[in-house]
C-alpha cells in the first residue's frame, strides 16, 4: 500500500510542477512578443553595403559572399572600402577555420 501511495503523491508533484512550468513558460513568451513589439530589429542591406564595402576589391565575387556572410551574421558591415572595424566589433572578430579574418 506504501508503495502505490509514494507513485500516486510523485505522479500528483510532477504534474503540479509541469502546470508551474508551462505557466512560466508563457508569461516569458508573452513578455518576449510585447518587448519585440515595441522595437524591432532594422536589417541592413546587405547586397547594397557589400557592393559599397567590395568596390574596390580584386576579387569581387568573393569578396561580396564574404561581406555578406559577415552582413548576415552580425547586421554590420564597416563603412569604407577597408579599415574601420572598430565599428563593427561582431564582423572584426570573424574567423575562418585557419584562424584568418574573415571578413573583408
Amino acid at each position: 500500500m506504501a508503495p502505490s501511495r509514494l507513485l500516486l503523491a510523485s505522479l500528483l508533484l510532477s504534474l503540479l510542477l509541469f502546470h508551474d512550468l508551462v505557466h512560466a513558460d508563457q508569461a516569458v513568451q508573452e513578455s518576449v512578443s510585447q518587448t519585440t513589439q515595441g522595437s524591432v530589429l532594422q536589417q541592413i542591406d546587405c547586397p547594397g553595403a557589400c557592393s559599397a564595402r567590395c568596390q574596390l576589391a580584386s576579387r569581387q565575387k568573393m569578396c561580396k559572399r564574404a561581406c555578406g556572410t559577415c552582413c548576415r551574421r552580425c547586421n554590420c558591415v564597416p563603412p569604407g572600402t577597408s579599415g574601420n572595424q572598430e565599428v563593427c566589433p561582431c564582423y572584426y572578430t570573424m574567423t575562418t577555420h585557419g584562424g584568418r579574418r574573415k571578413c573583408p
